[in-house]
């Protein structure tokens, strides 16, 4: 016993202990902090430094989830092992935001069956509400969207954007909507048809778009919220025209994209001249404000402020052979009128007989207050409402070909936002893919980690070299 006591006593045994008790004190605040950290909410355990900010969850998305009544179920068909990295971490982040979500993986192997009971394919995902007992299917390649324009010299596409929040939280706001929105277009006049995007966009909204063909109907449907005309080439009929005029008189929302044409369109542009809004012959171009020396493709100057701005952080818009409006005074002293888009001082309408130079409207949203009917019953608040007649002087606003093109532009928020400003109780909960594309980190485009990783760590060990250097050899 002696011997060890003494054995212990050395100094070498006590110094020995003290590493010991080090250790030990070291690998249980490790441990501690491991129990504490997972306590912690998903959203909180995980850093996002990827590129274009990938697992960022905007206030959009954030501000729909706060205001979540009902549970709403999200259901992925695959194991989660063998599901992309990228999709499980934004989907387990997304989920954590609100008590009322909650996330299931099902593998379609061990349950073949729920790929016939939602009538899809493995890897895709359902969002579903048993309160309102709707669902939504949505597409892998919805959410990592590939790239195809190099199909044709590659042979393969190359991911393109990473839309899970898009499409995750239009889902959402489909499934719990109370109530569907019903939006009809015209057919019947050479119209340009609504691209993916625009219906995609749409149906986030809880939208719902269907046909109308004008001159096969007595009036415009009594469910119509907003109707949409896009791109028209050929004139509407003056029995078209009346039955515009009925529905503007009962309250009703329209939204017209001019398009291009060679046609005169006399009971159209008279139609819209009752609201302010004078067309004029040929079309809009602008020295100022346009794509690089390409005065036909306009950049507008936005007037107008929120609501229809909200969402926009850039505001660059582009419009391509886009007709000049001149504001003009209306039919009827109840309207008003309230520009939203304009060429710059330096803008033109040219013809073939020569140009025009002036600062012509590009999109303008006139307003008039129905005042309620006659048959009102005395004693009865009279009943008001208010018509809406939405302007773009062009249909390429919403080209889908444009719009890919560049994707910085801002056109389908805008669009997005006049829509819904035609709507009851409706927010724009459209939200920009992320881009996939790669960024190399060369040293022009070198990002904060890697300027601390290529330069400050290597930097700092070299600073603490040289000190060290010079304490011994003053030593």
């Amino acid at each position: 016993m002696e011997k060890i006591k003494r054995l212990f006593a050395t100094a070498a045994s006590k110094n020995g202990s003290y590493s010991v008790g080090l250790t030990a004190m070291a690998v249980a605040a490790v441990l501690l902090f491991n129990l504490a950290a997972g306590q912690l909410p998903q959203q909180a355990k995980q850093i996002d430094i990827s590129d274009n900010r990938l697992y960022e969850i905007s206030e959009v998305s954030r501000d729909l989830l706060e205001g979540l009544e009902d549970p709403v179920e999200i259901r992925v068909l695959q194991k989660k092992e063998s599901y992309d990295d990228r999709l499980v971490r934004f989907l387990e982040s997304y989920a954590a935001l609100s008590p009322n979500l909650s996330l299931e993986w099902i593998d379609p192997v061990l349950h073949p069956s729920v790929l016939t009971e939602y009538e899809t394919q493995q890897n895709n995902v359902v969002v579903s509400c048993e309160a309102t007992g709707k669902e939504k299917v949505i597409d892998y390649y919805d959410m990592i969207v590939p790239d195809y324009s190099s199909y044709y010299t590659t042979g393969s596409a190359s991911e393109g954007q990473f839309d899970a929040e898009g499409q995750i939280t239009g889902a959402v706001n489909t499934v719990t909507a109370g109530e569907t929105h019903r939006i009809y277009y015209t057919s019947g006049h050479g119209e340009s048809a609504l691209s993916s995007q625009v219906n995609d966009l749409i149906e986030k909204i809880s939208g719902e778009t269907q046909e109308l063909n004008l001159l096969m109907s007595t009036a415009v449907p009594e469910d119509c919220e907003l109707l949409l005309i896009s791109g028209p080439t050929a004139d509407l009929a003056a029995e078209e025209i009346a039955l515009l005029r009925d529905y503007m008189n009962r309250g009703g929302k329209v939204m017209i994209l001019l398009g291009m044409s060679k046609e005169e369109q006399p009971n159209l542009e008279g139609f819209l001249a009752e609201y302010g809004m004078t067309v004029e012959q040929g079309y809009a171009a602008d020295m100022e404000r346009n794509l690089q020396g390409n005065y036909y493709w306009i950049f507008p100057e936005v007037t107008a402020g929120s609501p229809i701005t909200d969402k926009m952080e850039t505001e660059m818009l582009l419009m391509t052979n886009a007709k000049g409006i001149t504001q003009t005074d209306p039919a009827r002293d109840t309207i008003s009128l309230n520009p939203v888009l304009q060429t710059s001082q330096e803008g033109y309408v040219v013809t073939e007989e020569g140009e025009t130079r002036g600062q012509y409207l590009l999109g303008a949203v006139a307003s008039e207050t129905i005042a309620g009917s006659e048959e009102e019953t005395e004693g009865e608040e009279e009943e008001t409402k208010e018509s809406r007649l939405t302007v773009l002087s062009s249909d390429t606003l919403i080209d889908g070909n444009l719009t890919a093109m560049y994707g910085s532009l801002e056109n389908l928020t805008l669009f997005m936002n006049l829509v819904t400003e035609n709507l009851s109780d409706v927010t724009n909960i459209s939200i920009e893919p992320k881009n996939l594309a790669v960024t190399y980190n060369t040293m022009q485009h070198v990002g904060t980690i890697s300027f601390a990783a290529v330069i400050g760590i290597p930097a700092l060990f070299l600073l603490g070299g040289f000190l060290q250097w010079r304490r011994r050899r003053k030593a």
